[in-house]
Parts: structure tokens; C-alpha cells; sequence
């Protein structure tokens, strides 16, 4: 699940021209006979994807009432070149609150020339997102520094952080009483089925990343058979939404931070912070520790380290540059070193704080959270003392759920022996939706295959540079074929060596700056596209 907002909504390029269109009228049987396409596409390209065209397309607010009112969301696509025209596929980068026009470029260019070809490969703003219309910012610059220390020392400390959140879901309740009720993975699954008819298609494509995958599951739940072809990558366990969930990640994510400086002492020639892992990670709470006395720049508090190593537990090819600010910091006190971190990898725009709301709105109103208080104390207190990295940080993240002005729904159950063969990939060390999701959702989906990053901690694995995955995805695209485990028994269908993990630059940290993470690499384009938090 994508749950930092910051430094991945704000690299989306600008896209414009869009054309608003609504699709046919909704029918009894829910659109299932196929339409004439109802959507009119524009250029918008970028630099990096010239192809792109948008559209937007019109869905009721509430999908029980479709004569009311409606909503807009705004569509990007690269469309086929191929005779061999496999249909629209559907993207989504996770979240919930990710923006997906960029994406379609991506995963265009990404593809083997000879896939993409096929499809129309389509990405959309979700309800409340980015340029769809109505778009959600509950409290503009939510996480400006310096925020409240995220672990409270005294019961005046987490009274802070508790008024902020309630003050956060109160807010939300006063600006869109209209709107709230109506964010949830159901509606935006529904979405997708008009997003689907309003292309003319009697069946979609679908390729979801993180939270994307459970919205992806839940639509395969509602229309079966509207599924042609569905891929799945990092996978969030559809027993867990969501409240369980937070507190796995807890736990993925400490051992993720443990695995960061254990990479540092390895490279100890370069960071000179210890061979030891433990001394490094002694390192680290020292640091937090020291900001937390004297916020680094007047910007890095611990909340704000936290927020910026964070995204290093999603993908460490960010590891080089936060060890480099890390080991500057320790080394010589330098603050600027932190701040351009932070500014980098943990810093919020309006774009993130528009992600963060739909994040909250859709998560609060998808499943029920604790009521009491106390249960989140708890737990928050018992998680803390096994993993202490991130566990009061997303404590106060999803608090807002606690006190949310619109009571919860049930979550849907997506067990599916309905669908076509699903490919699912998932990594065994991924934090953000930890590897035991992956197993539960494909014995949800019957027929679903499975494919494995063995060792790999990276939190959405295809199309960033490891052939092994992507040939499976290349080829279940092409020709809709899934490996298959020779033994039934057997967990996974495939398995793959990892990606391996990044270099140190081979000129050693820089000094008083931080080193740009190479930003031409499939993977660090893709994981700016995911976030922090998917």
C-alpha cells in the first residue's frame, strides 16, 4: 500500500487537454452488453511518453443512484499499433491515492515493443485523485515540519499527535459530508467497469501494483466475467484490510530498516559507520535522537527522518543516497545533507496532500477500525519494543480512522474460482504488503499463479529491471500463459533470483550534498511512480 505522499505524486508529468465524455447508461445486468466507445482522446504526451492522449469520463458518485449526481475522472492512454488488438489494459499504481496518468506511459514504454502494441494501455486518476473531479485536500500542508515526535514520551506528547489526527478526520467530515461516504474500494472498482464500457470493450485488462491489487481482486469479485487478462503485483492480503495489515507492515518494514544498515556496514569502506549492523542501527536512533533535540535545519525532526528513510523500505536503490546523508550527518553535523534528504524523499506537496486524504478516506471507510482508543495505545506500545523504526510513525498515519465521521463498510471477500488464470508476483522480504499476502490472495483467486522474488525487498517488482519477472509478465500479456508448480503442493509456480542490491558510488559519498539516485534506471522510474507508502 502506497502511504507517503510525498516524493512520488509530485514527479507525475503535467498532462492537459482532457475531454470530458459520459459513457453509456448503466444496465440492469451492469453494462455487460459491449457499447460504442464514448471517449474522446486528446494529445497530451510528455518528453518521456510523447504518445500520451487523455480523456475523461463521467461516473455517479454514488452507484446505487446512477441517475444523480456524477463525478469526473480523468483517463491517459497510449493507444495500440497492433492488428493483433488485445483490448484496453487498465493500470494503477496503488495507494489508494496514487495518480495513474503517468503510469500508462510508463508501462507502454516498459513492455516489449511487440506487447504493448496490443493494447491500449490506459491509466486513470481513482474518485478524489489528482485531476478526477472533485479532488480531496482535507488539510492543505497536513506534514509540514516540524510535526510532533511520532514515539510519545509523556502523555502530553501523544495528546499532541492524537488532536492532530482527530482535528484531520474532523476536517475531512466539514469539507465533503457529501463526498466521503463514497470513497471505498467498491465504488472505485465500479469505476473501472464504467471506464471499461465507455472504451467499448466487453472485457478489460488489468495491471495493478500494491494497493492496486486489491482494488483489481475486489473488481474481479464484482464482474467475473468481465476479466480477460488480470496481473497482480504486490500483494495486499485481502484478509488484513486494513487495521491488521498496519501492524504487519510494522514489522516488514523494522526488518527492512535492518536490512539498510546492515548494506551500510557492508560497505563500511564507504560510510565508515561500523561493520557491526547493530552499531550502524545505534547510529541511526542516534541521529533520531539528536534531531530530535535540535531539528536538523529547522525542518528534520524524528518524524521527518522517518518520513524520509521510509521510502528505502520500498526500494533500496534509494539506499545509496540516504546512507550518504546519513554517514554526513554523523560524521561531520551536516544538517544541509538531511534537510535536501528530506526534501527529496520525505517532503509533502499539494499533490501528496491530496493522496494522503483519499489514502485515509477510502482506508477508514473500507473496514472498521478501532473505536477504542486504548487499542491502538496497546498494540502501538507491544509493536514498538519488537520494531521500533516505524510503528508509532503509521500509528498516527491511520489514526484518523479512529475518529472517522462515516461509519465503515465490510470488506469484500475476493475469493474468485470464476476468473481466467491470474498472474501474481510478490517478493518475499517486501514490507509494504508483506509476502504472506501474496500467498493468501492466490489461494483466493482459483487458478491464479504465483510468481516469487526470492530474497527480493522491493515493493513492486516487475518492470524495474529484473528479466526473470518480466518475462512471465511479457509473456502472460502476449499469449495469456501462466507458469504452472510441478507439484501441487508447492506455494509458488515460479521463482526468481532477486534483483540484486545497489552500489555504493564508486567515489565514495560526496561531500555536503546528496547524490541524485539514478534517475535513468527502469526501476527508480517506476518506484518514483509507486511511492513511499504503497
Amino acid at each position: 500500500m502506497t502511504k507517503r505522499p510525498g516524493i512520488l505524486l509530485t514527479i507525475g508529468a503535467t498532462v492537459a487537454g482532457l475531454v470530458t465524455a459520459a459513457p453509456p447508461p448503466a444496465t440492469a445486468d451492469g453494462g455487460a452488453r459491449p457499447a460504442a466507445a464514448q471517449l474522446r482522446w486528446t494529445d497530451c504526451g510528455t518528453k518521456a511518453y510523447p504518445r500520451l492522449q487523455c480523456a475523461k469520463v463521467t461516473t455517479p458518485l454514488d452507484h446505487d443512484n446512477p441517475s444523480g449526481r456524477r463525478i469526473t475522472l480523468a483517463l491517459s492512454r497510449v493507444p495500440h499499433t497492433s492488428k493483433n488488438f488485445q483490448g484496453p489494459l487498465l493500470v494503477n499504481p496503488g495507494g489508494p491515492g496514487g495518480s495513474g496518468l503517468t503510469m500508462a506511459g510508463f508501462v507502454a514504454s516498459a513492455l516489449p515493443k511487440a506487447v504493448a502494441a496490443g493494447y491500449d494501455v490506459i491509466g486513470f486518476d481513482p474518485r478524489g485523485v489528482g485531476r478526477s473531479r472533485p479532488a480531496l485536500d482535507c488539510v492543505p500542508r497536513y506534514f509540514d515540519p516540524v510535526r510532533p515526535d511520532s514515539v510519545p514520551d509523556s502523555p502530553g506528547a501523544e495528546r499532541a499527535n492524537r488532536n492532530r489526527t482527530r482535528a484531520f478526520a474532523e476536517a475531512c467530515g466539514r469539507k465533503y459530508p457529501d463526498l466521503l461516504p463514497f470513497l471505498d474500494t467498491v465504488s472505485a472498482a465500479k469505476d473501472l467497469d464504467v471506464i471499461r464500457r465507455a472504451t467499448g470493450a466487453r472485457q478489460l485488462n488489468y495491471f495493478g501494483y500494491s494497493y492496486g491489487t486489491y482494488l483489481g481482486a475486489v473488481y474481479a469479485k464484482l464482474f467475473p466475467e468481465r476479466v480477460r487478462r488480470l496481473v497482480l503485483d504486490s500483494n495486499v492480503d485481502p484478509d488484513d484490510v486494513w487495521y491488521d495489515a498496519n501492524i504487519a507492515q510494522d514489522h516488514a518494514f523494522d526488518a527492512r530498516h535492518k536490512a539498510f544498515t546492515a548494506w551500510i556496514a557492508k560497505h563500511d569502506a564507504t560510510y565508515r559507520l561500523g561493520t557491526d549492523p547493530a552499531r550502524v542501527e545505534r547510529a541511526w536512533y542516534a541521529m533520531r535522537a539528536a534531531v530530535g533535540l535540535h531539528p536538523a535545519g529547522g525542518k528534520v525532526g524524528p518524524s521527518e527522518l522517518e518520513d524520509t528513510f521510509l521510502p528505502g523500505g520500498y526500494y533500496d536503490g534509494y539506499w545509496p543516497e540516504l546512507a550518504e546523508a546519513f554517514a554526513a550527518y554523523a560524521h561531520d553535523g551536516d544538517e544541509d545533507a538531511l534537510v535536501d534528504a528530506y526534501e527529496r524523499f520525505g517532503a509533502v506537496d499539494a499533490e501528496g496532500d491530496n493522496g494522503y486524504a483519499v489514502y485515509v478516506a477510502v482506508q477508514c471507510r473500507d473496514a472498521r477500525w478501532p473505536r477504542f482508543w486504548n487499542t491502538w495505545l496497546g498494540d502501538s506500545r507491544r509493536t514498538h519494543t519488537k520494531a521500533p523504526f516505524f510503528t508509532w510513525n503509521n500509528n498516527w498515519y491511520n489514526a484518523p480512522c479512529a475518529d472517522w465521521p462515516v461509519a465503515p463498510l465490510n470488506p469484500v471477500r475476493v475469493s474468485n474460482r470464476s476468473l481466467p488464470p491470474a498472474l501474481l508476483f510478490q517478493a518475499t522480504d517486501d514490507a509494504a504488503t508483506p509476502y504472506p499476502g501474496g500467498v493468501t490472495l492466490h489461494r483466493r483467486l482459483h487458478g491464479s499463479s504465483l510468481v516469487v522474488e526470492q530474497g527480493g525487498g522491493n515493493h513492486g517488482i516487475t518492470l524495474g529491471g529484473n528479466d526473470c519477472l518480466d518475462g512471465y509478465l511479457a509473456d502472460y500479456l502476449a499469449k495469456g500463459t501462466v507458469p504452472r508448480a510441478r507439484h501441487g503442493r508447492d506455494v509458488a509456480d515460479a521463482v526468481c533470483p532477486r534483483t540484486p542490491e545497489p552500489e555504493p558510488p564508486a567515489d565514495g559519498p560526496a561531500a555536503k550534498s546528496v547524490r541524485p539516485t539514478d534517475s535513468g534506471s527502469r526501476g527508480a522510474v517506476l518506484h518514483r511512480m509507486l511511492g513511499p507508502r504503497a
